[in-house]
Parts: C-alpha cells; structure tokens; sequence
C-alpha cells in the first residue's frame, strides 16, 4: 500500500515537473510577445540609442528568443530568477519575493481557512435541514456569493466593517513576521473578500455531496444494522462527502490567487500580487516570470496535495 501511494506521487510529481516547464515556456513567450519595450520602459523615449543597446545587452534581451529562455531556465532551476529590469533596477528578484511572498500566503492561507469553515457550517447545517427555511436562506445566499466579484466585496466590506462599524483597518497590512495578532486584525477583510465566493461554491458542493451520499444504499445498511445517526453522518456521510468537496478545494486556488493580485491592489498589501502588477507596468520581465511560474508551482503542488487527500479518503481512487 505504501509502495503504491510512493509511486503515485512520483508519477503527479514528474508529471507536475512537465506542466511546470510548459507553463514557464507559456508565460516566457507571451511576454515577449506582448507590446512595449522594457528598455524604453527603463530608460524613457528619450534614451540614446547606444544606451539602450548597452541596456539591451546587460540584460540578454539582444540574444535569439531560444538562447534568452534557455538561460532563464538554466538560471531559475539554481534558484536565481535575474534583477529588476525598471521598478527596482539591479535588485534581485529573489529578494523581492523574499520580503513580499509572506504576506501573500498568509492572505491566502487565511482565506482558505476562512472559506473552508464557513462552507463546513453552512453546508452541514443547509444539508441536515433540507428543504426548511434555513436551507433556503443558506443556498440563496451562496447563490448570490457566487455571482459577486471578490473585488466588489472587498469595497462593501471597507464600507461597512472599516469606514462604518470601524472594527478593522480599512488599509494597508502587517505583516505577520512583524505581528501575528496585527497581520489576522488586518487581513480579515481582505482575507474574507477572497473567501466570500469561494465559500459559497465550497457549500453548495458541500450540500449536494452531503444529501447524496446520505441516500446511499451502504447508509441504508448502517442504519439497519443500528448505528447511530452521529456514527453515520462521521463515518459514512460526510467522509465519502468530503472527497467532492477537496477537489473543489483545490480547483478554486487558481481563483484565489487571481483574486489575492486584486485585493492585494485594493487593501493596501505589499505582496506578491502588487508586486507583479507594479511589474506588468513597468515590463519587468524577471518579476512577472517569477511571479506566473511561483503561482504556476503553487496550484500544481496544491493539486497534487489534493489528489493524495482524495486518494487516501478513498484508495480506489489510486
């Protein structure tokens, strides 16, 4: 058995190794495909034609497409992702990452957690009452999570909960290597704007999977054979339940991390996600290629997480 689940993930590993390479040849040429120069970007219009070749040369950029991606490759597989072209020219891209990719998983850890446990609530409580008032209002209200954009909610929760009830810091963020207590303060409401739609998709989920498998026929034989209703919903229902909902779970952190870029811009928070559209205007090539293949990595390696959770929640799934 344990042979079997090391070779799954050998197998989900190598094969997150290729996807990571595709991904980074993707985002690699679309840049250089994309309109604007970064060196007259850096230097301005009116930078002299020997200055920019002198730019161009510094930095690869008048090498073939091939030989520039090559050393790119070569460069990121020993950890070192270049310097700053223009937003903080000759600064190691490692270095910015270093100082703002802390605050860019908490905001996302956060939400997760935040996401996880409301829809746990919600969709338990929706389930075990279905077809009652409380069902209605649950499955309404995460109809409408849904529909909204996490940006959108992230203004009504400034509105409300920070200019209004002033309970939270309407912006900016600490980071939590300064202050744990600081950084859950004042990442609640952005952490909640990223976790208001995903709760909502995580509960419905949650509620099908939940009514399903309690009509099951081995939830039939459970109780015929007179387990108790709290046995059953633990041990039948909600653990084959469970497996739906994980693989929600893992599909929706590509959204999460589109929505952190956002909500970073909207709350103040000096992360990843600020950093990369600071990065876009400035046509810093080493920082956007860093930042797309670490957010590349990051939902992969959360797939491949997801996939063994399943896998061990039910083996024939091996």
């Amino acid at each position: 058995m344990a042979f079997a689940l090391l070779r799954h993930v050998v197998t989900r590993s190598a094969g997150v190794l290729i996807l990571a390479l595709m991904g980074a040849a993707v985002v690699f040429f679309a840049m250089r495909a994309a309109p604007g120069d970064p060196a007259l970007t850096a230097l301005g219009e009116g930078a002299s034609t020997e200055t920019i070749a002198a730019f161009r040369a510094r930095w690869n950029l008048d090498e073939p497409l091939l030989v520039q991606f090559g050393l790119w490759v070569a460069n990121a597989l020993r950890g070192d992702f270049g310097q700053s072209l223009s937003i903080a020219s000759g600064t190691a891209v490692y270095s910015l990452f270093a100082d703002r990719l802390p605050n860019t998983l908490f905001i996302g850890v956060y939400a997760i957690i935040l996401a996880v446990l409301i829809s746990l609530i919600a969709g338990t409580v929706a389930a075990l009452n279905r077809g009652k008032i409380i069902d209605t209002v649950a499955t309404s209200i995460a109809a409408a999570g849904i529909s909204m954009p996490d940006f959108w909610i992230g203004y009504v929760l400034i509105y409300a909960f920070a200019l209004g009830l002033g309970w939270f810091p309407a912006y900016g963020f600490i980071s939590p290597v300064e202050s744990l207590g600081g950084a859950l303060l004042s990442g609640f409401l952005p952490a909640l704007a990223i976790a208001a739609p995903m709760a909502a998709s995580f509960t419905r989920i949650l509620r099908s999977a939940l009514i399903d498998n309690a009509h099951r026929d081995h939830v039939r034989v459970a109780r015929s054979l007179g387990h108790g209703p709290s046995f059953i919903f633990l041990h039948h229902v909600l653990r084959n339940a469970l497996i739906p909902f994980v693989t929600v779970i893992g599909l929706q952190v590509r959204y999460l991390l589109g929505g952190t870029v956002v909500i970073e811009r909207i709350f103040g928070i000096n992360g990843v996600g600020s950093l990369m559209i600071d990065a876009a205007f400035g046509r810093d090539y080493p920082i956007i290629q860093a930042c797309a293949l670490t957010f590349l990595l990051i939902v992969l390696l959360v797939n491949i997480v997801v996939d063994l959770i399943c896998t061990m929640l039910n083996p024939r799934m091996r």
